[in-house]
């Protein structure tokens, strides 16, 4: 009996085929290919001019495509005419090679291919290159900008081209596991319908359904519900998502997302499976081995401890509720504040008046927003020192240090104001020292997943409740009896995963029943005709049989910026818009044709 093939036997014969049956007229090898044992071997190379070097009867160049640089070397006693034509190559032409591999003398260890050099025989220029508007090497003198508008240039880069690699193995790496783990990957539509309750819609206008859209999904969230009912119980997708929103560092008009939906689950079954996932991926992407659980806490817990949903956990410095302890003591600021609370910060106690200083101005930035900081320093002599040592006794000062675990050398750093705003300046000082004291160590992944957000949260302009996830999150089955008269008391079944203080996704168990959704939509303000003209078809398709079911979706660009260690996904997406969200490259968004306008029965209104 014949032995079956293995699948990678299959490709290698396949490729191997293609190789012997066809001519290779532009090259044998690529550049990062050749070796010490190729030494004698007659090839043929293509790529771009890395750099020229002139050196009296010698001419070197570097010659670049996307697996490498091998070395090409011009004798010119031996060959004048190349030689001299050689040397009015310039940097990125691109040129077709022919020559023989030999030893190199002087072996470059930094580079893979370092061990040998062309000896090149034949030179064929494919095409000349203008000078580029920057230098295309690992540290360019381009700035972002001009970078973002010649994109494939700054994509020939080595750095670019290494995030590129790490992208398309992170996409080959969640395939391999979410395929084996039984997920099916499907693909949804691309032009859905517009539904309110999250970021802005990009719309389309339709030309054959004249003064009607599309919307750009923002998340296939629907259309997973579906699948799930369709019977389809492992669904995933590596898909493009569209939000209209104020962009920063890890946010882009489109994105994309790892989006998976499973049935017949609770919350612990799709935390396991996604746990795994990004262990897999520490495993193959980082060659890091993670042991144990990912630890849990709940968004009040975390909130209270961090101040933030999102916490690194890489490091301590965590917030202690001091508003008891300080409160009513004589001290203006903080007898009128509705929240105090402190970071105690281990030896620092050394801080000089200007370190404090710049700390003071840091949480006085618009973006964060509170009016000064108090601070207490513990001497290691065993005295106290404080910016409010005028209002509060040395026993006072004593008992804050004993309530938040400060000791000898150690620093106090106390902040007041409403409570939200408080806690919010007070998780973006703790990152700061943990910044300035090198605690955010680069390479240490301390992920944990954060559970039972609030169901709702109150909208104050427009008078409503609006879906803190989204409407078909499904409330704890604990909190039901809430629902009606004490909304804001309801936890979501809803989950977010956080790695180093970045939140990579999120996601819930969603409403599977008729009743419970139409609960849901009615607290979120909708009447029975809007429901059914904005989920009309969702919520005729939970009548016939829809199983529980729940999901998660991961940001892959942020996961990608997350394991090349970046805080900017721009880096790790081929074409990215800017921070205004224009394409730099091809100048969009751009002006459409009046002709245009007219089919699609638009007009601007002054």
């Amino acid at each position: 009996m014949k032995k079956k093939r293995g699948k990678e036997n299959i490709l290698r014969d396949y490729f191997m085929y293609f190789c012997q049956n066809f001519s290779v007229m532009y090259r044998t090898h690529n550049c990062g290919e050749l070796r010490l044992e190729d030494a004698g071997k007659e090839v043929i190379l293509s790529g771009w001019i890395q750099r020229v070097r002139n050196l009296g009867g010698m001419t070197f160049i570097d010659l670049r495509d996307r697996y490498g640089i091998t070395q090409l070397v011009f004798n010119l006693d031996q060959n004048p005419a190349l030689c001299e034509e050689a040397r009015k190559l310039g940097r990125e032409d691109v040129v077709r090679i022919e020559g023989v591999v030999r030893e190199r003398s002087n072996k470059n260890k930094c580079l893979p291919t370092g061990d040998i050099e062309v000896e090149a025989k034949k030179i064929e220029i494919l095409n000349r290159s203008e000078l580029p508007p920057f230098t295309i090497e690992k540290d360019t003198d381009g700035g972002e900008e001009i970078r973002m508008k010649y994109r494939y240039l700054d994509l020939r880069r080595e750095p670019m081209k290494k995030k590129m690699i790490l992208r398309h193995r992170l996409a080959q790496e969640v395939r391999k596991y979410l395929d084996k783990a039984g997920f099916l990957e499907i693909e949804t539509p691309a032009l859905i319908k517009s539904t309110p309750e999250g970021a802005r819609d990009f719309v389309v206008p339709s030309r054959l359904h004249k003064h009607q859209f599309y919307a750009l999904p923002q998340s296939p969230q629907i259309f997973k519900q579906l699948l799930m009912i369709a019977g389809y119980d492992k669904y995933f997708q590596l898909v493009k998502c569209f939000r209209d929103e104020d962009l920063r560092a890890d946010r882009q008009p489109e994105f994309t997302q790892i989006d998976c939906e499973m049935s017949f689950v609770e919350r612990e079954d799709v935390l396991k499976v996604f746990e795994g996932l990004i262990v897999y991926l520490f495993d193959t992407i980082l060659q890091i081995k993670y042991n144990g659980n990912f630890p849990q806490m709940t968004y009040r817990e975390a909130m209270e401890r961090y101040g933030t949903d999102k916490p690194d956990i890489r490091f301590g410095l965590e917030i202690t509720n001091l508003t008891m302890e300080v409160k009513g003591k004589g001290f203006p600021v903080f007898d009128t504040a509705e929240y105090i609370g402190g970071i105690c910060v281990p030896g620092s106690a050394g801080y000089s008046r200007k370190q404090l200083e710049q700390l003071t101005e840091f949480v006085r930035q618009p973006q964060i927003g509170v009016g000064g900081l108090v601070y207490v320093k513990f001497q290691e002599d065993g005295s106290v020192k404080s910016s409010v040592d005028k209002f509060f006794s040395v026993d006072e000062l004593m008992k804050w240090g004993e309530h938040t675990g400060a000791g000898k050398g150690d620093l106090l750093l106390i902040l007041s104001g409403k409570k939200n705003r408080t806690l919010f300046a007070l998780s973006e000082l703790r990152l700061e020292m943990g910044t300035r004291l090198g605690l955010r160590e680069k390479g240490n992944y301390s992920p944990l997943w954060v559970l039972d957000f609030p169901l709702l949260e109150w909208n104050e302009e427009e008078k409503r409740y609006m879906a803190t996830h989204h409407p078909f999150t499904s409330p704890l089955s604990e909190d039901l009896t809430l629902l009606e008269k004490h909304p804001e008391q309801v936890r979501a079944n809803a989950y977010d995963l956080v790695i180093n203080g970045v939140e990579i996704g999120g996601g819930s168990i969603r409403i599977h029943e008729t009743t419970l959704q139409g609960r849901m939509l009615k607290l979120l303000g909708f009447t029975d005709e809007e429901a059914a003209t904005q989920f009309g078809f969702l919520m005729e398709a939970l009548r016939y049989g829809a199983p529980p079911h729940g999901g998660i979706a991961l940001g892959f660009d942020r996961l990608a910026a997350m394991f090349g260690g970046s805080e900017s996904i721009r880096d790790f997406i081929a074409f990215p818009k800017n921070n205004a969200g224009r394409d730099m490259m091809a100048d969009a968004p751009n002006f459409i044709s009046k002709r245009q306008l007219d089919e699609l029965n638009l007009r601007f209104r002054e």
